[in-house]
């Protein structure tokens, strides 16, 4: 019995959080993030000498 409650209640925590990602108002932002083409990328760990 208790399986059944513990399912049914991840599976609807699941629902309901899928239904508010979905719904979002953020999903329907079409504006892309800046690049930043002009700054050098560091790789991990330390420079190179």
């Amino acid at each position: 019995m208790i399986d059944n409650l513990i399912l049914g209640l991840t599976h609807g925590l699941l629902v309901v959080t899928a239904l508010r990602l979905v719904n979002s108002p953020r999903l329907d932002d079409e504006s892309a993030p800046v690049d930043d083409a002009d700054t050098p990328r560091r790789r991990w760990g330390r420079p190179r000498a």
